[in-house]
């Protein structure tokens, strides 16, 4: 996980002109404080909570508890506790900024108030300055923050990999009910880019969004069928409808470069900088050139690798310049890309959108069995409090986390015997969609559940288990069942009768449900041969609040049945046309130890497990050259103690066997030569 990005970074320094404006105001105060009220913390404050008692670990590069606003070192502080695993004989104090901003957001206290002002921080410092980052000691600030007796851990450092280890630690910490919210990364917007420990089934996994600030412009760019990752510059405006137009490549953007070329009307594509050493093309400059030269938009690419951040209106503008067209700037390989395009219809557009899905957020997904990130909140130009006592603008996965950790706060005071699993699920399920330029939602993988509603969970009484799902039909079995179990935080449990349940999703898809006592059985049946992957939604209605349950749905044109029987799965490869091999892995859920298996038409396919547990089925099916997915869940509980002693050595049975005899053999032959040793002395 890239903590520290080249766009956050470019953000930071291109907002820092934005808050040196805001400084000589006198509403510095309201506009430092946007994201937290944006995502609904007025209903638990009308309330008195917020967030007293409850202690939150933040795993990060150390806290400034010198700032006014987490002042405080000690019982008495705001900062109760932590450690130094960089400079062991120090305090966990912030010299980079990047943890004080994520304990900002969580629990400041003063000039900018956090989602939970009055809860308290665990500061353990695990990193430097953020980049280079050991997952060894994360893994022991995981460890630390349990036996130190924190309620929540916020992790917005990780890695760009699984990492066993890591999710190992953060299963620890589940397992003794403390809440663990992790940032998804910022290596968006590519699929599968979500490392350890956002990669855990059981922690929050939470991405960004734009923020409630009429500065979240957001731009788009197809040109052709193809979308690409585009940023507006500062200055400019929201357009009320795309710009068309063809693109046209106009050298660095000078008058020279224009001088021959008809440019009226497209969408110019230009290279950021100048061929002249030393001379200062600015992108007002460049601008000015194109909307001269009656071109429509505009859009500048990097002159080296990375996306960034461009300002058309800064201290060296000529006098009374305004933008009049509207630029954004591009990756430097998306922009050669562009150039060398045969397709050069485009659309460009931008808009105001406060949920829309930051492009740097790291998108999913991780497994085929479980959906990753959890949840977005506000990630992008987030105002929060900067090492030596400053405030200042910030942008990542790494501080949409912690408004997330700060609403797990908020619920734990109001229901102090609540579990993380419930937690997690008032969260997911209340969250408000989240959708792209043109009403579009967001796909599971990019946004899961959708953008945190502080107000819509705190007054949600229903706990709705699983929050979400995934669901395996294939030709030959196009039925699935999922069972919810329904629980209300009042304790009540005869008013379930009283909920209403519909559905949305693709109309192939139907679906069924019952509820009997606490639990709601669903069963979704396919019609058709609409094989892939398909979304959709079950809402619940209770109370006044609707809360949705996403799901996932695998369907799939062959299918792998399992049994188990002592411990032992076998598999059943299915497919309508004739198979010649298949590879099946088999992961375990607790642990994510991944065994693998081949089958053939006339050879079976047995794997020998050791441990009671859920285990997700993976099998690619070889047909006639092409490889076909299917999938499978299986809880097995069919292993005996005496066969999970074996897994204590990580060797299989029979080799087990072996290995004692040659024990006994070394034994009996060692004793006899000590014997024959003590003769001799």
């Amino acid at each position: 996980m890239k903590q520290v990005v080249i766009f956050s970074l470019i953000i930071l320094v291109s907002s820092i002109l934005l808050v040196s404006q805001f400084l000589e105001s006198e509403h510095i105060g309201v506009y430092l404080d946007k994201s937290v009220p944006f995502v609904g913390t007025e209903i638990p404050r009308n309330q008195g909570i917020f967030g007293e008692g409850v202690k939150i670990a933040v795993i990060d590069t150390g806290v400034d508890f010198n700032h006014p606003d987490l002042l405080g070192w000690g019982p008495d502080g705001k900062v109760i506790g932590g450690y130094n695993f960089i400079n062991e004989d120090q305090l966990p104090l912030d010299t980079n900024g990047h943890g004080t901003q994520v304990a900002g957001i969580i629990a400041a206290d003063g000039k900018v108030k956090g989602v939970a002002p009055k809860a308290k921080i665990l500061a353990y410092k695990v990193s430097e300055d953020g980049e280079g980052v050991s997952s060894d000691l994360i893994i022991q600030a995981i460890d630390m923050a349990i036996e130190d007796g924190a309620d929540i851990i916020n992790i917005s450092l990780g890695v760009n990999k699984t990492n066993a280890s890591i999710d190992s630690a953060v299963s620890r910490a589940l397992d003794r009910e403390i809440f663990v919210v992790a940032a998804a990364g910022n290596d968006g917007p590519s699929y599968k880019t979500i490392g350890s420990p956002g990669k855990t089934l059981g922690s929050v996994t939470v991405g960004a969004t734009y923020n409630n600030l009429t500065s979240s412009l957001v731009a788009t760019l197809d040109v052709g069928e193809k979308p690409y990752t585009v940023i507006p510059m500062v200055g400019s405006t929201k357009l009320d409808d795309p710009v068309q137009g063809k693109i046209i490549f106009g050298g660095y953007g000078k008058e020279s470069d224009l001088k021959d070329k008809d440019v009226k009307d497209s969408i110019l594509l230009v290279e950021r900088g100048s061929d002249v050493k030393g001379e200062l093309l600015y992108f007002s400059i460049k601008e000015e050139n194109a909307a001269n030269a009656g071109a429509k938009a505009m859009i500048v690419y990097n002159n080296e690798p990375g996306i960034f951040l461009g300002e058309l209106t800064h201290n060296f503008t000529k006098p009374g310049y305004t933008p009049r067209i509207p630029v954004v700037s591009i990756d430097r390989d998306d922009g050669l890309e562009i150039k060398e395009s045969k397709d050069k219809d485009a659309s460009l557009h931008l808009f105001y959108n406060p949920d829309f899905v930051a492009h740097f957020s790291s998108r999913g997904p991780v497994s085929p069995f479980f959906i990753k990130p959890d949840m977005v909140a506000p990630g992008a130009y987030i105002n929060t409090t900067q090492s030596n006592s400053a405030y200042n603008f910030t942008s990542g996965t790494s501080y949409a986390a912690p408004h997330v950790s700060g609403a797990a706060a908020l619920l734990l005071e109001k229901n102090p015997q609540i579990h993380h699993h419930e937690i997690r699920s008032l969260l997911m399920t209340t969250s408000e969609p989240v959708s792209d330029a043109y009403g579009k939602q967001f796909s599971l993988s990019d946004a899961g559940s959708g953008r945190l509603n502080i107000a819509k969970a705190f007054e949600a009484d229903l706990v709705i288990l699983p929050p979400n799902f995934v669901v395996n039909v294939s030709s030959d079995n196009p039925t699935a069942k999922q069972e919810f179990d329904l629980k209300l935080l009042g304790g009540s449990d005869t008013i379930f009768d009283k909920i209403d349940v519909a559905f949305e999703g693709p109309e192939f898809i139907q679906f069924a449900h019952v509820i009997e006592g606490n639990t709601l059985q669903a069963k979704l049946n396919v019609n058709g041969e609409e094989y892939g992957d398909h979304e959709g939604k079950m809402i619940i209605k209770h109370n006044g609040i609707t809360y949705v349950v996403p799901f996932l749905m695998h369907y799939t044109l062959g299918s792998v049945s399992v049994t188990q029987q002592d411990g032992k799965l076998s598999f059943d490869v299915y497919h309508p046309e004739e198979w010649n091999f298949a590879k099946i892995s088999i992961t375990n859920s607790r642990d994510g130890r991944i065994d693998v298996t081949t089958a053939t038409p006339t050879r079976d396919a047995l794997i020998d497990v050791f441990e009671n547990a859920e285990y997700w089925v993976d099998a690619k099916i070889r047909v006639n050259g092409e490889t076909f997915d299917a999938f499978n869940v299986i809880q097995v509980n069919s292993v005996t103690n005496e066969k999970q002693q074996f897994e204590l050595f990580k060797i299989p049975q029979k080799q087990v066997g072996i290995i004692a005899v040659i024990v006994a053999i070394v034994g009996v032959v060692g004793l006899a030569i000590r014997r024959k040793s003590i003769v001799e002395v």
